[in-house]
């Protein structure tokens, strides 16, 4: 009676034979596991640590000669070369960690902060990128072969043997290019690249989050007094000794706060009697003194030109021009709307204050839809 048992024949005593370990088909698990290594990140696959191009390369001649060089003449020299490199895209990759760190360390709510986060994330990207350069320069011309390949004018279709060649040529590529033999290099390229590619990921952060209602009001409220911007001095009405003067003005304690200004900056006008006429409202003014904001509606320039023959209020980026004696409103130039007015007074002291915010928002139009 034969033995149908799959794997043997007749006389087989039960052991593998001449069959190679792993090649029977009820392999054990400590089986499977040696005949599946350890994969490290930043190799090739096990089956194909020494093949760029998979099963592209199997048929390749292997008695065609060699057209580049697997090594560089000098090995010696070669690995001092992979330690630089591998130190300069460790560096790059420091820098690039840097960069993401100084964005959310450095924060931008002042002109001192702002200089000091565009040095720390130009200076750290800069040495990144300059890394990263250096170190692909020497590996260029360390590591790799100086040699110059002519490639001669084929039909489009390739040739099944111009496909293998092709392929054994790529291989020697990579085997010249030590990105294959070299590990160190090509982990610490990987480690180097992913910060500079996550860097524009994170500065989608500054597409948000959007204004809201913020825009819609400043930091002028009741008894809030005006005070001379430069001089941080409060203000009386006879100190407008004469018609025609136009000053900058702030509210009080918020001379030295610039996000503050940026929509709070006031100029305050002394016109002649009799001259302002609606739609300026008066009940805002004190003794032919009105204030108006500062900041151009068309895109936020500050409008700080004043025409004291006319009663025109100038700015000077897109030349809009608005009439002071009739509520600021638009007579030339692109803006689409009026200064707001600041509801103004005087305090019990004598000095200008204003009696509200203003009541409509103050800048560019387009902040209105924020």
């Amino acid at each position: 009676m034969s033995d149908s048992t799959p794997g043997r024949g007749p006389g087989d005593s039960g052991q593998h034979g001449d069959l190679p370990a792993g090649a029977e088909t009820g392999s054990t698990n400590g089986e499977e596991a040696q005949a599946s290594p350890h994969r490290v990140i930043g190799t090739p696959p096990p089956a194909q640590a020494r093949s760029m191009l998979g099963a592209a390369a199997v048929n390749v001649p292997a008695e065609r000669e060699r057209e580049l060089p697997a090594d560089p003449p000098d090995l010696a020299s070669a690995k001092r070369a992979e330690r630089i490199v591998a130190a300069l895209f460790m560096l790059s990759m420091l820098a690039g960690l840097g960069f993401l760190a100084s964005y959310f360390i450095f924060g931008v709510h002042s002109v001192r902060n702002v200089l000091h986060s565009n040095l720390a994330l130009g200076g750290t990207m800069a040495l990144a990128f300059l890394c990263l350069g250096i170190g692909a320069t020497i590996w260029v011309r360390r590591l790799m072969p100086d040699v110059e390949l002519t490639e001669q004018r084929k039909p489009l279709r390739s040739t099944p043997q111009d496909r293998a060649a092709f392929a054994e040529t790529f291989e020697e590529g990579a085997d010249a290019s030590q990105f294959v033999k070299r590990p160190l290099l090509r982990r610490t390229l990987i480690a180097a690249t992913v910060p500079v590619a996550v860097a524009p990921i994170v500065l989608l952060r500054d597409l948000g989050p959007l204004p809201g209602k913020s825009l819609e009001h400043t930091v002028w409220r009741k008894g809030l007094r005006l005070l001379n911007y430069g001089v941080n001095t409060p203000i009386r009405p006879g100190d407008f000794s004469s018609p025609g003067g136009m000053i900058t003005v702030v509210p009080d304690g918020y001379q030295d706060d610039f996000n503050a200004l940026a929509k709070a900056a006031v100029i305050i006008i002394k016109m002649p009697p009799g001259v302002l006429q609606a739609p300026t409202v008066m009940n805002w003014t004190v003794d032919n003194i009105v204030a108006y904001s500062k900041i151009c509606t068309h895109v936020g320039c500050p409008a700080a030109l004043y025409e004291q023959t006319t009663h025109h209020i100038l700015c000077p980026c897109h030349q809009s021009t608005f009439d002071a004696a009739r509520g600021a409103k638009v007579i030339f130039g692109p803006a689409t709307r009026a200064l707001p007015q600041l509801p103004m007074t005087v305090d019990a002291d004598g000095y200008l204050v204003a009696q509200s915010d203003f009541t409509e928002p103050v800048g560019p139009s387009y902040w209105e839809r924020g």
